[in-house]
Order: C-alpha cells, then structure tokens, then sequence
C-alpha cells in the first residue's frame, strides 16, 4: 500500500491519533484525505476534506462510502473508553455503547468500503486496537472487552478481505498522550510516533503494528505456561 496519491478515510480525526494521522498522510503525499468526525466543524486541519460521520449511524456510513468511491485506505481510528469494570452497574450499558463504537463501527465501515477498495485495486484497511486487546484491566474491563472483540473481527477481516488484495493492518499500543490517556501519569508514546510507524507498516506490506515495548512484551506473553492474560501467577 502507497501513501503517495492514496485517497484516504480517517475516522475520529479531528484530535489525538486521529489528526496525527491526517497531518502524517499529507505529509506523505496522500491525493485527498477526508477526515471525519460527528461534528465536521471540529476539523481545523488545512489541506483535508472534512466530513461528517458518526461510525455508530449505518446511514451516515453508507453516505460516505457513497461520497467516496475512490477510497484507497480507510483507517478507523473512532473510539471511545467508558471506564468501567464488569462489576458495576451501568457495565452492561457501557460495554454496549463501547462495543457500537469501537467493534461495530469499524466493521460497518470496513463492509461499506470492501467493494471501493476492491475496485480500486484493494487498497487497506487500519484498525486501531490496543494492548487492552489481550489483557483486561480493573476499571476499564467493558472497554478491553470491545478491543479483544475488534482484534478478532480485524481477523476476520483479514481472512475474508484477502483474495481482493485489501492489507488489513491491525495497530496495537498501550499508553498514548491523547485525550482517552489524559488521567494517567506514566509515560505516553506520541500519536505522531504511532501515525509514522502505521504508515511504515502499511508502505512495507505489515499486517501488525506493534507500537511499545508493552504491548510487545504482552504480545509474547500470551504463549508463556501462565499467560499474560491470566493476571498475576
């Protein structure tokens, strides 16, 4: 997949990884790149095409694949992190809202898209994840569980979507400095590090994206006798 001349889908791009992302395919030679968000009047970036798109409404889903049937990459980067634990009351609610979002919304996007894609010689699909697709932790539980779902589906995805050429790239990392990571006090990789190494991936044919040492660390030890994901032995 080529950055230069691509015509690109940015889902959640008018902040954060998101907008690191348009600034990065701009920077790369993208022929155009629409840049998407609820409310497209919150896209400030010179040089995109902003548009309107809530990843959770089919209807505005199906616009856009209609306004863009020269799509040559689609990153769905949209997400959202209620944090909350499985345990709580309103889990039920929160899981949903963050499996419509973060599971459902790439997925309408990616069925959208897969016949513009395919025509226009298959192109590819990037899925933000998260190391959160492995392990689970308190507080946030209903949200690992929409990423351990989307990793899957980025699976699917990919098994299905291959025989037309799409690369289906799925992009793990565990602390950002983004707005979703604002509370945190520990060290952060900057989106424009995450952007970069996303483009690089794509450019070399990658289907991973293995961002930091933690997410590599929880990678490898999904196969280790006391798995990663069992918590602590």
């Amino acid at each position: 997949m080529k950055i230069k001349d691509a015509v690109v889908l940015v889902t959640g791009a008018n902040r954060g990884l998101g907008l690191a992302y348009a600034q990065a395919l701009l920077a790369g030679g993208a022929k155009k790149v629409y840049a998407a968000a609820r409310d497209p009047a919150d896209i400030t970036l010179p040089g995109v095409v902003p548009l309107r798109l809530d990843v959770t409404d089919a209807a505005q889903v199906a616009a856009a694949a209609a306004a863009i049937p020269d799509l040559t990459l689609l990153i769905n980067n949209a997400g959202i992190a209620r944090r909350v634990g499985l345990m709580a009351d309103h889990a039920e609610s929160a899981a949903r809202d963050e499996l419509d979002t973060n599971l459902f919304g790439p997925l309408r996007l990616a069925r959208a898209f897969a016949p513009a894609l395919k025509a226009n010689g298959g192109g590819a699909i990037v899925n933000v994840l998260s190391v959160l697709s492995w392990i689970s932790v308190p507080g946030s539980a209903t949200y690992c569980v929409s990423k351990a779902a989307a990793w899957s589906m980025t699976n699917g995805l990919r098994n299905e979507l291959r025989e037309q050429g799409t690369q289906v790239v799925a992009v793990h990392m565990a602390f950002m400095d983004t707005d979703m990571a604002s509370h945190l006090d520990v060290a952060k990789t900057s989106p424009h590090t995450v952007a970069a190494a996303t483009l690089e991936a794509l450019e070399q044919g990658g289907l991973e994206v293995l961002i930091d040492e933690i997410t590599r660390k929880a990678k490898a030890g999904l196969s280790l006798p006391h798995g990663v994901y069992l918590g602590a032995a």
